[in-house]
């Protein structure tokens, strides 16, 4: 089982939203990802986990190294909506991952309100991700 996956750029706030199971099978899907957002923001990047159903220590970890990578590069990860019991497995010394309760959350820490189809954004998602 994999993920589906968009990113959004809203200003200089990329939102990247993952659906489905973050498990050993979907790292490399998520890591791809984690690289087109990379290759296409200048700014934080927060990781919309709504819908994700659920996650391995495996898909924890690629989440820290995400931030690692952000970080190299001048960059800040941050979390909403995480599932289950809402731990992130560290991976040692890396940069504070800062986790909102959701994505409204996320946005309005930025000083974003609600996205409207009118906002100036650019928008890149899988085959699977759906379009309504």
């Amino acid at each position: 089982m994999t993920i589906d996956w968009r990113y959004t750029i809203e200003q200089d706030l990329g939102v990247l939203s993952v659906a489905g199971y973050l498990g050993p099978d979907a790292v490399r899907r998520f890591n791809g990802a984690v690289g087109w957002a990379v290759a296409r923001g200048t700014g934080p990047v927060v990781l919309d986990l709504t819908e994700l159903r659920n996650w391995s220590a495996q898909g924890q970890v690629a989440i820290t190294e995400a931030a690692r990578l952000l970080a190299a590069r001048g960059r800040g990860l941050e979390l909403a909506a995480i599932p289950a019991d809402g731990s992130l497995v560290p991976a040692g010394e890396g940069p504070d991952i800062p986790v909102h309760c959701d994505l409204a959350a996320a946005r309005a820490a930025h000083g974003r309100g609600p996205s409207t189809p009118d906002d100036d954004r650019q928008e890149w998602r899988t085959d699977g991700w759906p379009t309504s």
